[in-house]
C-alpha cells in the first residue's frame, strides 16, 4: 500500500508522544447520563467501564444548563419545525429566523450594534482575526493566547508580528511603540479568560494602551478578546471579562458551546465590522451556520442567565469554584489564584500528570492532564472545571479523593 511508509512515521511520532507522557489518548465514550439525585450531580456511564459511575470535572459547561428540560424542549421544538439541519451556508440559503433573533440577542446582551454566528468559537477567531489582518495589519498577541488565535495570526501574514509576555502590559505598550510606522492598522489580541490557566487578561488597562496609540496608526489600535471561556461563567451577570474589569473592548469573540451548553461560535461588535466579515471571514462564507434547534437553545440559555434564576446559578457556580479552590490549597496543591471556574492543579510534570489523571480516573473522576505542547514545558496540569451541576457533595468527594493520591 502506498500508505505503508507513513503509517510507520506516524505510529512512531505517536509512540514517542505515549512514551513521554504527552499523548491525549483514546477518547473515552459516553454511554448514558445518570440524572441528578440524592445530592449529588450527574453522573455519566463510560464504553468499557461497566456500571461504574464517573463525575464530570472536565466540562465546559460551567452552568449546566444541558441537560435542563426547558433547553432541550427548546431544541426539540426548532429542529421539529424546521428540521435537524440547515441546508446550506447562509449566503445561498442557510438563514433562518432563529439565527437572526440569536445574532440580535447575542448584540443585546454585550450592549454591542451587531452581532454574528459561526459553527464553532475556534472558526470565529480564524474567520475574524484573519480576513482583519491585511499587509499593511500588525499584528500583537500574547504569549499564551489559545491555539486558534496563534494559527489566526500564521495564517494573517502580518507585515509585522509582536507577542508579548503573558499579560504583561508594559511589553505589551513596548510592542506598539515599536510598530508606529509598520502598518496602517495595529489588532491587539489576547484571551479573556485563559483556558488552561483560569486567569484573566487586564482588559482595563489593555484598552487605555490601545486608546493611548489609536492615533499613531492610520486605520487605528483595535482590540480583539477572545473571551469563550469567559461568557456566561464570569463577572456578575455572565456578561465575562469585560464585566469583570469594567472595560469593553472593539471586538469581542465568545462561544455558545461552553457556560451556554449548546454549539457554536459567535462575534459582537460595530455593524461596520460584521458587515465586512459577513463578506470577508472564509469560516462564515464556505461553512454551515448552526442549526436551528442549536440557535433556538442558544437563545433559551441566554433567557435563562439573563432571569432572576441564571444570578442564582452564577451564585452557585461562584460557591463551589472557591470551595474547590480552598479545599486543594488546603490541602497543599499548587494552584493559580482567580475567580473564574477553571482551577488548575499545578504538577509540572508530564508522566506524573498522567498518572495522576489515571488514579482520578480510577476514582470515578473524569479530569483532563495538560502537557506540552498544551501548555509551556513546566507548566504541566490537571485542568479541573467547576460547573453549576456540581453539589457541595461532589466538590467534597473530588477533594477526598485527591488527598488520599500518594
Amino acid at each position: 500500500m502506498s500508505l505503508n511508509k507513513l503509517n510507520n512515521a506516524l505510529s512512531q511520532e505517536v509512540k514517542e508522544l505515549e512514551e513521554s507522557g504527552r499523548a491525549k489518548g483514546e477518547e473515552k465514550v459516553i454511554t448514558k447520563v445518570i440524572q441528578p439525585k440524592k445530592g449529588k450531580g450527574p453522573r455519566y456511564l463510560l464504553e468499557g467501564y461497566g456500571d461504574q459511575e464517573f463525575i464530570r470535572m472536565n466540562s465546559n459547561s460551567y452552568l449546566g444548563l444541558p441537560l435542563r428540560k426547558d433547553m432541550i424542549k427548546a431544541e426539540e421544538k426548532g429542529a421539529k419545525d424546521f428540521g435537524v439541519g440547515p441546508g446550506a451556508v447562509r449566503f445561498i440559503n442557510g438563514t433562518f429566523k432563529a439565527h437572526v433573533d440569536l445574532e440580535k440577542k447575542l448584540a443585546n446582551f454585550h450592549g454591542r450594534e451587531e452581532g454574528m454566528i459561526f459553527s464553532s468559537a475556534y472558526a470565529t477567531s480564524l474567520g475574524v482575526i484573519y480576513p482583519l489582518t491585511t499587509k499593511e495589519t500588525v499584528l500583537i498577541s500574547d504569549e499564551l493566547n489559545h491555539n486558534c488565535i496563534i494559527n489566526a495570526v500564521r495564517l494573517g501574514k502580518p507585515a509585522a508580528k509582536e507577542i508579548y509576555s503573558h499579560n504583561n502590559m508594559e511589553e505589551l505598550e513596548q510592542a506598539l511603540e515599536k510598530s508606529v510606522g509598520k502598518g496602517k492598522r495595529a489588532l491587539v489580541i489576547t484571551d479573556g479568560i485563559f483556558s488552561m490557566r483560569g486567569d484573566h487578561a487586564p482588559l482595563d488597562k489593555l484598552v487605555e494602551i490601545c486608546e493611548k496609540y489609536n492615533d499613531k496608526f492610520e486605520e487605528g489600535v483595535i482590540s480583539v478578546v477572545d473571551d469563550s471561556h469567559g461568557v456566561g461563567a464570569f463577572g456578575d451577570t455572565g456578561r465575562g471579562t469585560e464585566e469583570y474589569v469594567n472595560t469593553k473592548v472593539d471586538i469581542l469573540i465568545g462561544t455558545l458551546g461552553k457556560a451556554f451548553g449548546v454549539n457554536g461560535g459567535y462575534v459582537v461588535s460595530s455593524s461596520d465590522v460584521t458587515k465586512y466579515l459577513r463578506e470577508k471571514a472564509p469560516t462564515y462564507v464556505y461553512s454551515n451556520p448552526i442549526t436551528v434547534s442549536e440557535s433556538e437553545a442558544a437563545i433559551k440559555a441566554l433567557e435563562i442567565l439573563d432571569s432572576k434564576e441564571g444570578k442564582e446559578i452564577l451564585g452557585h457556580l461562584k460557591e463551589m469554584t472557591k470551595r474547590f479552590d480552598k479545599g486543594l490549597a488546603d490541602a497543599g496543591f499548587e494552584t493559580i489564584k482567580g475567580d473564574h471556574p477553571v482551577v488548575p492543579l499545578m504538577v509540572r510534570d508530564s508522566k506524573k500528570t498522567s498518572k495522576m489523571v489515571q488514579y482520578l480516573n480510577k476514582n470515578g473522576i473524569l479530569a483532563t492532564g495538560l502537557n506540552y505542547p498544551v501548555v509551556p514545558k513546566g507548566d504541566e496540569e490537571i485542568r479541573f472545571q467547576i460547573s453549576a451541576s456540581h453539589t457541595k457533595a461532589d466538590i467534597d468527594f473530588v477533594l477526598d479523593v485527591l488527598k488520599n493520591y500518594e
